[in-house]
């Protein structure tokens, strides 16, 4: 892969892992339209490699709350509260473990499944438009409260239905970001609380596949003397995207807090429209396969 391509996927994955407008759905068009195949994406991992690149930049931006996370989790592990916390980052630590069980069950069961049988532009289409009216049920239902619950609020029922809200961003063109912010604001959370518990809980689940697609990589390319040829090219490719993905991450988790406190995800919301009908159009046009 051009260094120039990885730079470009870099910036997207980047802006759209945040954004809840769908990472997997902007890599797949852009990627086609450059020229690679269907199946030559389905095995690549550059794409969730880069991920980690993004995972650094959630890191980066909430250090501060994630060491006080660890530190809370500990203590509650030490004095054994499995179910009460000393500390409300305690529980907030053990919020984000109930939030991930649902994706590593979908993960370990369908996410082979999923990604086989709707990974393109048609499903990923079709995806996008699903959920942004998903999205504009909970922002309709949002506007509708009186009254939001903050951080200190969140319940471990809530971080659940969050974290199987999450699990259906293993469907290309779901957006992680966006179904679980879209379930935030059904459970009555703010939508910047609902966006900060999105990135925290993003963190495991992120990790956790980003390694995994690292390890599968590094023990095929050991097995296959064709792909070691390779295997300096691509490294330094997953590189310079997965930096490029953590500087526009960073700054993208910053600029949508800023954004959710004053602003719905009406803007969201249309352009997810718009964007699964740009891929139906490039699709008939020929530029797309189905």
């Amino acid at each position: 892969m051009p260094l120039w391509q990885a730079v470009l996927l870099g910036v997207i994955q980047g802006l759209t892992e945040f954004l809840p407008i769908s990472s997997t759905a902007h890599l797949l068009v852009v990627q086609e339209l450059l020229g690679r195949s269907r199946q030559e994406l389905k095995d690549d991992p550059f794409t969730v490699v880069i991920q980690l690149g993004t995972l650094v930049a959630v890191y980066w931006y909430f250090r501060g709350d994630v060491a006080r996370l660890v530190r809370g989790f500990i203590r509650d592990i030490a004095e054994r509260r499995l179910f009460t916390s000393a500390t409300p980052e305690g529980r907030t630590a053990k919020q984000i473990l109930v939030g991930t069980l649902p994706v590593v069950v979908v993960g370990l069961f369908f996410h082979r499944w999923l990604k086989e049988t709707f990974y393109d532009p048609q499903s990923i289409a079709w995806a996008a438009i699903t959920f942004s009216l998903m999205m504009a049920i909970s922002e309709w239902r949002s506007a509708r409260r009186q009254t939001w619950r903050g951080d200190d609020d969140l319940t471990y029922f809530d971080a659940f239905v969050i974290g199987c809200f999450q699990a259906l961003a293993f469907m290309p063109g779901g957006s992680r970001s966006g179904t679980t912010i879209t379930a935030g604001l059904f459970v009555g959370l703010s939508r910047p609380t609902a966006a900060r518990f999105s990135f925290l809980l993003s963190l495991p689940s992120v990790l956790a596949a980003g390694m995994k697609e690292l390890y599968d990589w590094l023990k095929v390319a050991r097995a296959e003397p064709a792909m070691q040829e390779r295997m300096t090219d691509q490294a330094i490719a997953m590189l310079v995207g997965g930096v490029v993905s953590a500087i526009v991450g960073y700054l993208a988790i910053a600029w949508l807090l800023r954004y959710l406190s004053e602003n719905s995800m009406l803007v969201f919301i249309l352009y997810r429209i718009a964007l699964g009908a740009a891929i139906f159009a490039m699709i008939a046009v020929g530029w797309l396969r189905a």
